[in-house]
């Protein structure tokens, strides 16, 4: 059987507590795509922005290099081959950097889910290594949730519900005996986070979760995410919980790292909710510091592009209209991210973001050098 993967681009929050809490607004829904006609005269080119013609929804962000999708093709047909230590190799090398950790383990949880006979190889040959062990837990969350589907409790059908249940603790277990095969890999407590909320843990049981997590990365991107997760409104927190706990790990976060975007799905999560989001001067502060924190941030971090979309999102709607014209510019031609698709046609609602970016902010039209080559519009913007 040959088995063809695509390159795995591991998903999408720097200031000191800002004094005084921010107010909020009254709920309001998201706009719509017709909350700005973009004018028939607009010429995105002028703004150093990719025309219109060249926007392209398939994805958020330009494709992999070649190479790095050579190199995650190769890898899966060595470990489909048969040879797990590959696998094993490949995790053991990004030890103790371990948001880099982290991105392998998703490409490998990806590979196991097309044909994990080499992860079962792999535990057998090698019971004591915790990366194999975190990788059956995390296919067994993952099993639980594809069974339990991604509506509301309410939707799911009961006789699914009681499979998820049921898995999940097995799973968590599963977690905690990879955990004791090295006490410092934090990728057992991030799959114990993951599952913590499907298995219905209220705070003080998922509390030590967190505090083994963080001791152990007090930094890690995937584990804020669903520490993020679990303390939002619609798990076991509220939204000032959950806005509470973004705020600190963009406090916290070192330089260069994307944890600054954290805020910006805690953001997210608050619209979806149709609740009030930030407003005032502090609110403004910080949507100011995650942008200046994710520019410093490796260009290459996958991340990012998924992130600076986010970014652009939010700072239109709170009015900072030439920073957000900024990422804007950076993120270029690519539109297909889904804070976009969900308010319409992605390609129309993010041109009509960009214009009104442009027309509030008062932006001048660049000097004809610095705009984009509409010409050869593939080459200018990376296709």
């Amino acid at each position: 059987m040959t088995h063809i993967i695509l390159p795995i681009g591991v998903l999408a929050v720097v200031s000191l507590f800002l004094g005084s809490r921010s107010k909020t607004t009254r709920p309001s829904a998201p706009k719509t795509p017709a909350a700005y006609r973009v004018p028939a005269s607009f010429d995105a080119a002028a703004y150093g922005l990719a025309p219109r013609a060249a926007l392209d929804p398939r994805r958020v962000g330009p494709p992999a290099p070649t190479r790095a999708a050579e190199a995650s093709q190769a890898l899966a047909d060595a470990v489909w081959g048969g040879d797990w230590r590959v696998a094993a190799d490949h995790l053991a090398a990004a030890a103790g950097d371990w948001d880099e950790h982290w991105s392998r383990f998703e490409l490998l949880r990806a590979i196991a889910r097309e044909d994990d006979s080499w992860l079962a190889a792999w535990r057998a040959a090698d019971p004591d290594s915790c990366d194999a062990a975190a990788l059956e837990a995390d296919a067994m969350v993952h099993r639980a949730w594809a069974i339990r589907g991604s509506g509301y409790a309410n939707e799911v059908p009961a006789e699914k519900f009681a499979e998820f249940r049921a898995l999940l603790p097995a799973a968590i277990e599963a977690a905690r005996r990879a955990a004791l095969l090295d006490q410092a890999n934090p990728a057992p407590w991030v799959v114990m986070a993951t599952a913590a909320r499907g298995a219905q843990f209220k705070p003080d049981r998922f509390r030590p979760l967190w505090e083994g997590l963080v001791a152990r990365a007090p930094h890690h991107y995937e584990g804020h995410w669903q520490g993020m997760q679990y303390w939002c409104a619609k798990w076991y927190g509220s939204n000032g919980q959950m806005t509470r706990f973004a705020e600190q790990a963009m406090d916290g976060a070192p330089p260069r790292s994307p944890l600054a975007g954290i805020y910006l799905h805690a953001l997210s999560e608050l619209e979806e909710r149709g609740s009030g989001l930030p407003i005032g001067p502090a609110a403004t502060a910080r949507l100011t510091a995650v942008a200046e924190a994710l520019s410093a941030v490796d260009p290459e971090n996958t991340r990012l592009p998924g992130l600076r979309h986010l970014l652009a999102h939010h700072l239109g709607r709170a009015g900072l209209y030439e920073a957000a014209l900024e990422q804007f510019r950076l993120i270029g031609p690519w539109c297909g991210a889904s804070v976009w698709a969900k308010q319409g046609d992605p390609v129309e609602v993010f041109h009509a973001a960009r214009a009104e970016a442009v027309e509030k902010s008062h932006a001048r039209p660049l000097p004809p050098e610095r705009r984009p080559q509409t010409k050869n519009t593939d080459a200018a913007f990376g296709h």
